[in-house]
């Protein structure tokens, strides 16, 4: 999904949490609010994934990112057939999201990039416009 398509989507809500261990905890609740509120039933075939990747995104940022960037902001965006959601932190450490499942197979990040592809969506890291902080957006068909 392009960022122009991503732009396109209707529905958009934006969480901003400290990055403490909390963090992960209110990110899936909210998620769960906003499929929900999206139409999506908790028991979608693709709702279980998302909370998944989504838990782990925000667990890397909390783990990794939290020394320099203070809050995550999970953004998401749906339209018709399609969930979008990124997890951004202010930390430039931009990991190769591919890379993972090469060099370090059964990681978290690895998990993430394998199961959005098994389910046909995408994953992609966007810096920020600065290069000090960056987005992992997922895109999961429904």
């Amino acid at each position: 999904m392009t960022t122009t398509q991503l732009a396109t989507l209707p529905y958009r809500h934006v969480l901003t949490v400290p990055a403490t261990g909390s963090a992960v905890r209110i990110a899936r609740e909210t998620t769960e609010l906003v499929l929900v509120e999206c139409g999506v039933g908790l028991r979608h075939p693709s709702t279980g994934p998302a909370l998944l990747i989504l838990a782990e995104l925000v667990t890397n940022a909390v783990r990794h990112a939290a020394a320099v960037s203070p809050v995550i902001t999970v953004t998401y965006a749906h339209g018709p057939g399609v969930l979008a959601f990124a997890v951004h932190d202010r930390h430039p450490y931009q990991p190769p999201l591919f890379g993972a499942m090469a060099t370090a197979p059964g990681s978290g990040l690895a998990t993430v990039v394998e199961m959005t592809m098994e389910l046909g969506g995408t994953a992609v890291i966007r810096a920020d416009a600065d290069g000090r902080g960056k987005s992992i957006w997922i895109t999961l068909p429904l």
